[in-house]
């Protein structure tokens, strides 16, 4: 759902494009990246360090199955939960398990957080480093918004895939807004659907944390992007809290399917792919239109207009049944929430019109938050 980069095309439409070659070369006397992170973080920025963490909790599980039939026979591995869904609801159908919210559930998230770092550093430095290289990129900025953007695809594609499969076997399929309502408090989960979800929301984690370390290069609309962060952060939270994870599901649906067509975009006008570039950019402006826009004024509908199917709305929360009723403030707060995630997708929808405009108009299609390459590139050429 990063929606902070739409860099999307540097040259005018049917422009010859120049030789890569001639693009200065980084400087060998620059610092590296992540000098001033801090030790007790090296995992945030290093692929080996993350594994290290990772495989501990592993080797620690295997030793407890080994052991514990003849030390502790019958107690409960306490590792498990660092990768396995907790809070088996024991009276749910043996042909149907079902999970609730547990504590536990924060080990999980803190593993897979560090899992997703992992992967990011993997991705942009084992993996997409090389496969800039090889199709003629040289500078270091548009080295590292090539990786950044094939994470993204790749995030985005599995998830916006995941979320789909998972949304087929919810009553909420294909968006059928009533069902949001209908039976809540949706509080006993299937398996697959909250794996996704505190899988998501470990990744939404992650991505707050790489702000923090400063690990991408902030962009003009770098307020923008950590008030989307923040904004998805607590929608993720409050709905899994408050057990409204099946409009969680179809708002992740919403943003990660574009999301991935966008950093496809993205990932062909670095390699100056032009008339790829351009058929995707059409295609993409298309998707996101329908999913960011239309689909999201359809949540918004529902949450003003169907929240009356709540079955014991307005129950008063207690200590014996919280998180389970729908009280009388609780529909205000998902309409704001999601019209706070609109009004963001607008800023940006407004962007991508921009560079639509230009392409229809006048055949140029710069994007004017995306300096930061300029520059680096004039800086280049000076030390030349």
């Amino acid at each position: 759902m990063t929606l902070c980069t739409l860099t999307l095309y540097s040259r005018p439409f049917g422009v010859h494009t120049p030789d890569r070659s001639a693009s200065p070369a980084l400087n060998n006397k620059r610092l590296p990246r992540y000098h001033n992170v801090s030790p007790w973080l090296r995992w945030a920025v290093s692929p080996v360090d993350a594994l290290k963490l990772l495989t501990l909790p592993l080797v620690l599980y295997a030793n407890w199955e080994l052991l514990a039939p003849y030390l502790s026979p019958g107690f409960k591995n306490p590792f498990a939960p660092f990768f396995q869904i907790s809070g088996h609801v024991d009276t749910s159908d043996p042909g149907d398990h079902r999970y609730a919210k547990s504590y536990y559930d924060i080990l999980f998230l803190a593993y897979h957080i560090i899992f997703f770092s992992g992967v990011r550093q993997f991705i942009t430095i084992n993996v997409s480093r090389p496969i800039a290289k090889y199709f003629g990129l040289k500078r270091e900025a548009k080295i590292d918004r090539f990786g950044e953007q094939a994470y993204a695809m790749v995030y985005f594609a599995v998830f916006g895939t995941w979320g789909y499969s998972v949304m087929t076997h919810l009553p909420t399929y294909w968006y059928r807004t009533e069902y949001f309502w209908i039976d809540y408090p949706h509080w006993n989960l299937n398996l697959n659907l909250k794996r996704y979800y505190l899988m998501q929301f470990s990744y939404w984690c992650q991505q707050l944390l790489v702000l923090l370390l400063g690990l991408e290069k902030p962009r003009k609309d770098y307020s923008e992007l950590v008030a989307h962060h923040f904004v998805t952060l607590w929608l993720v939270g409050w709905s899994y809290l408050f057990n409204m994870t099946y409009i969680g599901n179809a708002v992740y649906m919403s943003m990660d399917i574009p999301d991935t067509f966008l950093a496809f975009s993205k990932l062909l006008n670095y390699i100056q792919w032009e008339r790829a570039k351009v058929i995707s950019f059409v295609i993409f402006v298309g998707i996101w239109t329908y999913f960011r826009h239309y689909l999201n004024i359809i949540m918004l509908w529902s949450a003003l207009f169907e929240t009356h199917l709540v079955p014991y709305a307005d129950q008063p929360l207690s200590d014996s049944d919280y998180c389970v009723y729908m009280v009388s403030w609780m529909p205000a707060i998902i309409f704001i929430s999601i019209f706070v995630l609109q009004i963001l997708n607008l800023f940006w929808y407004y962007l991508i019109m921009k560079i639509l405009v230009r392409a229809i108009v006048i055949s140029e299609v710069d994007d004017d938050r995306s300096d930061d390459e300029d520059e680096e590139g004039a800086e280049a050429k000076k030390e030349d």
